[in-house]
């Protein structure tokens, strides 16, 4: 069975008389595992898909299955607290607290599922070192690079062994050196196992992954294997 499964999942933006058809029926099936790049056109629905199939955003349509449960059946708690059971976060905006170290930073999520502090602090530390950050551990995020930063959220997105691992651009605000760095140490953990979705305009990024997923005017135009992509992706 799919670690994630969507069916005909369609979201519409309303304001006023206006309305905008991000997702138009969308089919997906993700195996554990898998590294899973989307790409498409700015404005076609690749942040809505992830957002959607996440359950951060509600659908209008379908359904979305992570290992087996309809998340969008949910109430708003039990969704919450399924993400944070199952799902880690990776945005290219960071979203890390400022007061917070980065390892106060990278324990929260162990803290929410209820590890106890000493075995979360060890947990996050370990998690900080491993993304190459074992000694900035007690900065805060003003006084770390942005690439600095991009780690921090990718141990905090790693450190509970979710089930899967959403990532929004997260390349996207970094210099070609810490982004290659980013992208090595996602493929390190996809290697071992890690399920990844990954919202990227980068072409040259979707020949890391196991499948590309082309979005465009919110249906998905291809999905396979980056090599045999439609030659119009570099135009995206």
């Amino acid at each position: 069975m799919p670690i994630l499964s969507a069916k005909n999942v369609a979201k519409t933006y309303r304001s006023g008389n206006l309305e905008v058809n991000a997702l138009r029926g969308v089919d997906l099936d993700v195996e554990a595992g898998e590294f899973v790049i989307v790409m498409g056109p700015s404005g076609n629905g690749k942040t809505t898909l992830l957002n959607c199939l996440s359950g951060l955003d509600e659908i209008d349509e379908g359904t979305v299955e992570i290992e087996g449960q309809s998340i969008h059946q949910l109430s708003d708690r039990k969704r919450t607290r399924s993400r944070a059971l199952t799902m880690g976060f990776v945005f290219q905006a960071y979203n890390l607290i400022p007061v917070l170290s980065a390892v106060e930073n990278a324990e929260l999520p162990l803290l929410v599922n209820g590890i106890s502090p000493k075995s979360a602090r060890a947990r996050a530390a370990e998690m900080l070192g491993r993304v190459g950050l074992g000694g900035r551990m007690g900065h805060r995020p003003n006084e770390l690079s942005g690439g600095e930063q991009q780690r921090v959220t990718i141990a905090r997105a790693l450190v509970a062994e979710p089930s899967i691992v959403w990532a929004d651009e997260p390349t996207g605000n970094l210099d070609s050196e810490t982004a290659a760095s980013v992208l090595g140490l996602l493929t390190e953990v996809n290697a071992d196992g890690q399920t990844i979705v990954m919202v990227t305009h980068e072409s040259d990024i979707a020949a890391m992954a196991d499948r590309l997923v082309l979005i465009r005017d919110g249906m998905v135009e291809y999905d396979g294997a980056p090599s045999t992509a439609p030659r119009r992706l570099e135009a995206v």
